[in-house]
């Protein structure tokens, strides 16, 4: 028996009620003390913002304040009529948690934040469908590179929210650096 389609599309203000049920719902449903973010963990500068003390509440008004300004971007998947994925994705200049870390390139980057997809749903191929969505949707914004920060010894789902270094070799990235703690910068061009 085969799934029904998948459908991706961009967040828009018009799609804010579908994605607060995604967050609100299915999202963290195995991973709860997450459920408090609401993607908006990469949207604050760390060195200003105390993100321990922030509530679900805090991030929950500010995630419908940026959707509704245009200031959070990224894609949702949809099967069946209902959100089952989430990639957040969107020019660097948008993701204030990366204000300490310059980089000559950044004007020109668009960030693939991290993938939210419902437990459910799991390994069908979701995450692969929102990155190919994100760097379409990251090129026809006229930028040139999409990177990404996966983690080397990601092992479970929740430390896999950056998207599986895999997922990106297999879409084309190529490592930019690797960090100490394991992380991995990851590119793609996009011209």
């Amino acid at each position: 028996m085969t799934s029904p389609a998948l459908e991706i599309v961009p967040l828009s203000a018009e799609r804010l009620p579908e994605f607060l049920a995604f967050f609100d719902g299915p999202a963290f449903a195995d991973n709860p003390k997450w459920r408090s973010c609401y993607c908006q963990f990469l949207h604050v500068d760390h060195a200003v913002v105390d993100w321990q003390s922030r509530s679900a509440d805090t991030n929950r008004a500010a995630a419908c304040s940026r959707i509704g300004a245009g200031r959070m971007q990224g894609y949702l998947a949809y099967r069946d009529g209902r959100p089952v994925g989430w990639c957040n994705a969107a020019p660097r200049s948008l993701m204030e948690a990366f204000a300490g870390e310059p980089d000559a390139d950044a004007a020109a980057i668009g960030q693939i934040g991290c993938f939210v997809v419902a437990p459910s749903e799991r390994r069908s191929g979701i995450a692969a469908a929102l990155l190919d969505a994100a760097c379409a949707g990251l090129k026809t914004q006229g930028l040139a590179i999409a990177a990404a920060t996966p983690r080397r010894q990601a092992v479970t789902d929740a430390e896999n929210h950056h998207g599986p270094l895999a997922l990106y070799l297999a879409a084309g990235f190529a490592i930019h650096r690797s960090d100490d703690d394991g992380t991995v910068h990851v590119r793609r061009s996009l011209v």
